[in-house]
C-alpha cells in the first residue's frame, strides 16, 4: 500500500471513528435533531461553494433523485437515527451495531438486485448478524432500561436506514460528481433534521458550552467534509478491498475513544458481539473481493 496509502488509510480510520465521538460530546448537552439541523445548515453552503469552485455539473433528474433518497435515508436518516441512538447508549456500542451496514447492503443487493454472494459471503453475513443478535441478547439479559432499549433500535435503525440510501443511490454512484452528492445529500438532510426537530424536541437550544461549539465544527469540518473527501482520495491510492478492510477499524477505535475521552463503558458481551460483527464483515468483504 505504500507509506502514502498507509497515512491516509489511518487518518481516514481515525477521523471516521471520532465521528461517534464528538457526536456524544455534543449530544450531552444539544438534543440530536437540532445538532444535526445545525451542523447540516452550516455545512451546505460551504459544499455549495467548493462544488462551485470545481465547476461541478448537475446530475439528470433520475440521478438528482437517486442523490436526493441518499440524503433523506442514507444521511439524514441514518445520522438522526444514529445520534438519537447516542444519546442514549455509548457511541461505541452504537459504532459496532452500525457497522452491519455493509452486510445489509450485501443482502439487499442480493435480493433486491439480483447480485449473487458467494457462498463464503453468507457464511459472514451469518457470523455478522449472529453478533448483532448476541449484542441485543446479551444486554436484554442484563437488564435493559427503557431508554437503552430504545437506543438499540435507534441504532438498528440507522444502519438499515443508510443501508437503503446506498442501494438506492449505487446505480448513480459513478455518474455523479462527488461534491454535488454531498452538497445534495447535506441540503436534505438539513430539512430532514429541521422539520423533525421542530416536531419533537421543541425550540433550538439558546446556549452552547466552548466543548460543544468544537465537537460540532469537527463533526462539520473534519468529519463531514475531510472525511468523505480524504475516502475517495484513498480509494484512488489503495485498493477497495483494502479500503473496506480498513474501515472495519474504525468501530473498534470508537469505543476506545468513547472509552478514554467520555468515560463510557462497554460490557464483555458488547466485546464479543462486536467481534463477531466485524469477523463476520470481514468475511464477507475477503468472500466478495474473491469472488
Amino acid at each position: 500500500m505504500g507509506k502514502g496509502g498507509l497515512l491516509i488509510g489511518g487518518a481516514f480510520v481515525a477521523i471516521w471513528a471520532s465521528a461517534f465521538t464528538v457526536a456524544g460530546v455534543v449530544v450531552r448537552e444539544w438534543p440530536p435533531l437540532w445538532s444535526l439541523a445545525i451542523r447540516f445548515g452550516l455545512t451546505a453552503p460551504i459544499l455549495l461553494a467548493i462544488a462551485l469552485a470545481f465547476r461541478a455539473r448537475l446530475p439528470g433528474r433520475e440521478d438528482l433523485l437517486r442523490v436526493a433518497l441518499l440524503g433523506l435515508f442514507g444521511m439524514g436518516g441514518y445520522l438522526a437515527l444514529a445520534w438519537l441512538a447516542m444519546a442514549r447508549i455509548p457511541t461505541g456500542l452504537v459504532a459496532l451495531i452500525c457497522a452491519a451496514t455493509p452486510m445489509l447492503v450485501a443482502a439487499g443487493e442480493s435480493i433486491f438486485l439480483r447480485r449473487p454472494l458467494p457462498r463464503m459471503a453468507w457464511v459472514g453475513l451469518a457470523i455478522g448478524w449472529s453478533g448483532v443478535a448476541l449484542l441485543g441478547f446479551l444486554r436484554a439479559l442484563d437488564g435493559l432500561a427503557a431508554a437503552e432499549a430504545s437506543g438499540f433500535v435507534f441504532a438498528v435503525g440507522a444502519a438499515t436506514a443508510q443501508a437503503i440510501g446506498l442501494l438506492i443511490y449505487a446505480p448513480a454512484k459513478g455518474r455523479v460528481d462527488l461534491w454535488v452528492a454531498s452538497l445534495g445529500q447535506t441540503t436534505v438532510s438539513a430539512v430532514l433534521c429541521l422539520v423533525l426537530a421542530l416536531l419533537l424536541e421543541g425550540a433550538a437550544p439558546r446556549s452552547v458550552h466552548w466543548f460543544t461549539l468544537g465537537g460540532l465544527l469537527w463533526s462539520m469540518l473534519v468529519v463531514g467534509i475531510g472525511g468523505y473527501a480524504l475516502y475517495f482520495v484513498m480509494l484512488k491510492r489503495v485498493p477497495a478491498s483494502t479500503a473496506s478492510a480498513l474501515q472495519l477499524l474504525a468501530p473498534p477505535l470508537a469505543a476506545v475513544f468513547g472509552w478514554a475521552l467520555l468515560g463510557e463503558r462497554l460490557y464483555v458481551s458488547d466485546i464479543v458481539g462486536g467481534v463477531l460483527t466485524l469477523s463476520g464483515l470481514a468475511l464477507l468483504v475477503r468472500a466478495r473481493a474473491r469472488g
